[in-house]
């Protein structure tokens, strides 16, 4: 019974995406001139992913060879199959963005905001769908062909942990990769545009402007979608592992328990999503009623699949705890709550209705250091409450549930990863929708509306980043305390403890925190150096083409493009296999130096270094940057002096250094600390076959 719930699941997000999908097309794309310019982001786009996927797919490969040499040929299967399932999401995702776009200009040109709303929010409801569908077809497929096979269920779990690092550093590289090409062309794009010749964001006759629509689909709309599978995949297989390995009375609805309730809250999304429309409340109160509806319902779905295949009552053992039924369902409840929360929280951050963005706005009037300082300082500020949550979170689930209660409220919060990912990438689609609206020359009353849905887009995408964060948090405390049981089943002569008496672990810990900040060094470095590249070509454009500014003259795009295409490829690399890299160091030198136990020590310390770090500076980025980016579009709609006036110069300042923040560095610290937990638990388990 369980596997049909999971099958019907899997089915019916792939359906509704495809019913979607279908009622997306069939809208009307448009004027010539429109299609003419989404012709161009399209085709650039695809262009640019095919590079990334060859790259990666170099990288994939000598990682599979070591893979296969250390641990064997299912662990390159569950690799290959992340890998690939984790590009095909992220490359459907940049394609409904850039059909979604040119549509969602036209039906505000056509038929007004409400049905360019609806258009938008379809199109991120699709990747939505395909994701959690993708995710559970991935999990389930891999475990469904390895029972048939009459592999041991502790090799199953490890060898699905193999499926989660191959959607990791997929997810790395399109965050990485993605961010870097959609900020360098934003930023190189405003310095000369804004800054220097004083045109308008979005104005054709910039070359940078075709690259920053380009940027927006293989950033936000591929990167967002590779980043949720592979967080959704991460943590339903941490949950299903460590119940594996906790569980004293182990069955195949214990294991399949994460799957269940993610394939029953697929229902609830569906049901959710189509709440959203427009009405006199505006378009937030729109796209949270659909949220909030799917949240409600997946509560209770959750207790009557709880209720069915675990029962209320019945007593699992899990180590020294004996959990009931009922247990998990209140775990769950848990996840529920601070995805609400968090998603609360980061409005109030990034918003323009409430004191945080509103005061970067007041102190841009004063100049652009005192931008910088209020906006930094809301950046550091905006961590306190989601972390403090978090913790609530983490001790109630304790106390429900011990340590499997953890990882079944990160199972719950990741069930509604659906309606989560359909509002982030409706960010995206609005603000392309936007530029293809100025590019073409549409009414100014188009850009006023897909202004309305693009700054609320902001705010969507911070939450969805926020909400990430939160997530990989959770899911890789999880994989921490996997890491000690599986150093503890495979090395029983060593009992692994933590003490800041023991320098090895100060070492980690001090090790593992500093990986975020170098991680997130390398990527605004690369920002920097592309967007300053950029700049230079923007102005070479200006200065040597011949009636650009008139409009006589026609701007090379495709150089802009090129240009950044090479470079974002090429600044990837190195900091995409930093969190691979590093565990491995850290563990061969202290092996080498001081044995096995020291080298497990200091590897099980840097991962919480690394956690801790990682999630403070990722939420303040995404949070800082949303605000930074709200604050100059709270300027723009007429306040404090409005467009051209001092602070709205300052506010682009702002902008400009908050948009790395936000779609580069931050974003991609997600996956950065579960590619290192999941390599640090395939290293235990690869030094345990040659011992």
């Amino acid at each position: 019974m369980c596997e049909y719930l999971i099958i019907s699941g899997i089915l019916l997000s792939i359906l509704f995406s495809l019913l979607f999908i279908y009622q997306v097309m069939k809208f009307p794309s448009g004027n010539a001139k429109m299609n003419n310019v989404a012709n161009i982001i399209q085709s650039c786009a695809r262009l640019y992913l095919k590079l990334q996927y060859r790259i990666i797919f170099f990288v994939g490969l000598i990682i599979s060879i070591f893979i296969y040499l250390f641990l064997g040929k299912l662990y390159v299967i569950g690799f290959l199959i992340g890998a690939v399932l984790s590009s095909i999401v992220g490359y459907i995702g940049m394609l409904v963005s850039v059909y979604a776009n040119v549509r969602t200009s036209n039906a505000i040109r056509i038929n007004g905001l409400a049905k360019g709303l609806e258009i938008a929010f379809k199109a991120g409801s699709i990747v939505g769908l395909l994701v959690i569908g993708f995710s559970l077809f991935s999990i389930y497929l891999f475990y469904y062909i390895l029972t048939l096979l009459n592999i041991e269920t502790r090799i199953i779990l490890n060898s699905l942990t193999a499926l989660g690092l191959g959607a990791s550093l997929i997810s790395i590289f399109a965050r990485l990769g993605g961010g870097i090409f959609t900020k360098g062309a934003d930023i190189g794009a405003d310095l000369v545009g804004k800054i220097e010749i004083g045109i308008p964001e979005d104005d054709y006759r910039n070359p940078a402007v075709i690259a920053d629509n380009i940027g927006d689909n293989v950033g936000d709309c591929a990167g967002m979608a590779a980043d949720l599978f592979e967080t959704y995949c991460v943590t339903m297989i941490a949950t299903m592992l460590l119940i594996g390995i906790l569980s004293s009375n182990l069955t195949k609805v214990l294991i399949l328990y994460p799957l269940l309730v993610g394939s029953a809250c697929v229902f609830s999304t569906i049901i959710g999503m189509f709440f959203v429309r427009l009405g006199s409340k505006g378009v937030m109160y729109s796209l949270y009623k659909g949220f909030f509806i799917t949240a409600i319902m997946s509560g209770i779905i959750i207790y009557f699949v709880t209720s069915y295949f675990l029962g209320l009552n019945n007593i699992y053992i899990f180590g020294s705890d004996s959990i009931s039924g009922i247990s998990f369902y209140y775990c769950s409840l848990c996840g529920i709550a601070i995805t609400i929360i968090l998603v609360l929280v980061t409005e109030y951050y990034t918003s323009t209705k409430y004191k945080p963005v509103r005061d970067i706005a007041k102190y841009s009037s004063y100049g652009h250091a005192t931008n910088i300082i209020q906006g930094l300082a809301i950046s550091m500020e905006a961590t306190a409450l989601p972390v403090l949550f978090i913790s609530i979170c983490i001790l109630l689930s304790y106390n429900f549930a011990g340590i499997i209660g953890i990882s079944i409220a990160a199972t719950s919060m990741l069930s509604l990863s659906g309606i989560i990912v359909a509002l982030d990438a409706y960010g995206p689609i609005v603000d392309n929708a936007g530029g293809i609206a100025v590019m073409t020359g549409l009414d100014e009353t188009v850009r006023k509306n897909t202004d309305v849905l693009d700054a609320v887009g902001n705010t969507t995408k911070a939450i969805t980043k926020g909400y990430a964060i939160g997530s990989a948090g959770l899911a890789s405390l999880v994989l921490f305390i996997a890491y000690t049981e599986d150093v503890n089943y495979y090395f029983p002569m060593y009992k692994l403890f933590f003490s800041l008496k023991d320098p090895f672990v100060v070492v980690g810990l001090f090790f593992g925190a500093s990986i975020p900040y170098l991680f997130s060094s390398f990527a605004l470095k690369s920002v920097g150096n592309v967007a300053g590249k950029v700049l230079i070509e923007v102005r070479r454009q200006f200065k040597e083409i011949k009636g650009i500014i008139s409009g006589e003259g026609k701007p090379d795009y495709h150089a802009v493009i090129n240009l950044l295409t090479t470079e974002a490829l090429r600044e990837m690399i190195i900091p995409s296999l930093l969190p691979v890299i590093s565990p491995l160091i850290l563990y061969f030198v202290i092996f080498l130096l001081f044995g096995e136990i020291s080298a497990f020590t200091a590897l099980g310390a840097m991962l919480l270094g690394i956690i801790i770090t990682g999630m403070f500076v990722a939420i303040s980025m995404t949070s800082g940057g949303g605000a930074w980016d709200n604050a100059k579009k709270y300027i723009e709609d007429g306040n404090y002096g409005g467009k051209n006036s001092l602070s709205h110069r300052s506010a682009i300042t702002g902008d400009m250094v908050g948009d790395p923040y936000k779609d580069t560095a931050g974003p991609a610290i997600n996956p950065l600390i579960k590619v290192v937990n999941i390599v640090s638990l395939l290293l235990v388990i690869a030094i345990s076959k040659f011992n």
